[in-house]
């Protein structure tokens, strides 16, 4: 237990060093602070995206989601990382563009930038859907963090949600955007070799993807078919809605903010071939990781000899095995200790990587767009990420327990609500407050509904019909104009 600990403690310490070396490149503005200077060199940025992207999601979330659905999840990452491509070669290199010919700061602003200056209105209403749901998005994290600390040591899920809080705000308030940048790259670093171990160590253990597939099988045929069973709508709108996902990465304000602060738009594309070197490889690490941890993790019994072999408390072990503790107790089953604090470090480092950048971006948004007179100095932008900090830490201790329902359902509500009108102004396409204020309403709403109302998740990820209800919105709009056009 002590070289888990002291393994985990060395690396959270050089995360909390490099975030606070950046500082050192800083020139103290408020600017710096939220968008680097527009200086970031693309393979830092690109690294820092990617790790962001993945986040606690990926270790907690899609791997649990694979050990419960089996090989269909191959389908969440596969959708995900085509929409994410398709964006990457469509979008980024317009909105690095224009984001600085219009000199804006923040992913709110940006939207509001209209061809008659900045539309208050719509900033506002951006800013509000950036502040809640990037502050709910950051909690996601903060608990998948508190679940891997749950496993190893027992403590309650309050603990860990506070330590990696203190943790974020420490490099965020020290270093800003720039400290989250530079310290989400090393984390890159860290989370890439840890899944390599893990996923390795479970190969050695089972076997390759021959013994992999027949171990599923025998424990359930459903584990190793391509779909889920009984989709509503057919396989493929199922895939399609998972594309819909990777498309919607261009509504995440904490991902578009890298973007806007890379060194120049020249070097998109460089930044491109990095992210997806790194990315691909990642996720479909993750996948793997889920569906060996369903063969040797398979029942409740195997879970609790492993917490008490590690002293944790009879009253502390779990009653029913939650799969987003998949990762690491399989760490725990098949890993020597020094190991299993590089995991442990691996996956905090996944949830801080976008717990920082959505703080600051949630903290952007409530001292830029929403209370501007807040954003006049750098220490009242501080004491914005602090609130935001405060309230993110509150609702993972508050909130609901799984990691992949929040992601998903703060990633498509982002993704639905901000996303095409973020495409539309990239593509400098002018859209008037009522349509930009209908497209952000219908495709929030569209979200609720899908999943609260209709139930239909399952069936077809919320997003892709909620997207369309943005654009339908904007498509309705030039149906009218070009109607009256041709009655005046």
């Amino acid at each position: 237990m002590t070289i888990v600990i002291t393994t985990f403690l060395i690396f959270l310490l050089a995360f909390i060093l490099i975030g606070i070396a950046s500082t050192y490149k800083s020139n103290k503005t408020t600017e710096d602070y939220l968008i680097a200077s527009r200086n970031i060199h693309p393979v830092l940025a690109s690294l820092s995206a990617a790790a962001t992207n993945t986040s606690g999601y990926m270790f907690i979330g899609l791997i649990g989601f694979t050990y419960h659905y089996g090989l269909s999840s191959i389908w969440v990452t596969i959708g995900w990382i085509c929409g994410d491509y398709v964006i990457w070669h469509l979008v980024y290199r317009k909105l690095r563009e224009r984001s600085e010919s219009l000199q804006t700061q923040t992913v709110p602003g940006f939207i509001g930038s209209t061809a008659k200056g900045i539309d208050s209105v719509i900033v506002t209403a951006a800013g509000l859907i950036t502040l809640v749901l990037l502050a709910v998005y950051a909690s996601a994290q903060l608990k998948a963090g508190s679940k891997a600390l749950y496993v190893l040591f027992g403590w309650d899920y309050s603990t860990g949600a506070i330590i990696g809080s203190i943790i974020v705000l420490i490099y965020c308030i020290a270093g800003g955007i720039r400290a989250s940048i530079w310290t989400d790259a090393a984390q890159a670093i860290v989370m890439i070799i840890s899944m390599s171990i893990l996923l390795g160590t479970a190969v050695v253990a089972v076997g390759g993807p021959l013994s992999l597939y027949n171990a599923l099988l025998k424990i359930d045929p459903a584990l190793v078919t391509l779909f889920p069973e009984n989709l509503k709508f057919g396989p493929g709108l199922y895939v399609l809605g998972w594309f819909a996902a990777g498309i919607g990465v261009v509504g995440q304000p904490h991902m578009q903010i890298r973007t806007m602060s890379i060194r120049s738009p020249r070097h998109i594309k460089w930044a491109r071939r990095t992210y997806f070197a790194w990315y691909i490889p990642f996720s479909l690490a993750a996948v793997g990781v889920g569906l060996y941890s369903r063969v040797l993790l398979s029942d409740i019994s195997t879970i609790h000899r492993l917490m008490l072999s590690w002293n944790i408390r009879a009253d502390r072990l779990p009653v029913n095995f939650d799969p987003e503790l998949a990762l690491p107790a399989l760490s725990m089953y098949l890993l020597p200790s020094v190991f299993i604090g590089l995991i442990l470090a691996g996956l905090f480092a996944a949830t801080m990587s976008t717990a920082d950048s959505q703080i600051l971006s949630s903290g952007a948004a409530l001292t830029q767009d929403l209370a501007p007179g807040l954003g006049t100095s750098r220490f009242k932008t501080k004491a914005g990420t602090l609130i935001v900090t405060v309230f993110a830490l509150g609702f993972s201790l508050s909130g609901p327990q799984s990691v992949f329902s929040l992601v998903t359902i703060t990633w498509s509500a982002l993704g639905a609500g901000l996303g095409p009108l973020i495409i539309l102004r990239s593509l400098d396409r002018p859209v008037n407050r009522f349509v930009s204020l209908a497209m952000m309403i219908s495709g929030i709403t569209t979200v609720l509904l899908w999943r609260h109302v209709f139930h239909l998740t399952e069936h077809v990820y919320e997003i892709l019909p909620a997207m369309a209800a943005g654009f339908l919105c904007y498509g309705v709009s030039l149906i009218v104009n070009a109607w009256r056009g041709k009655n005046i």
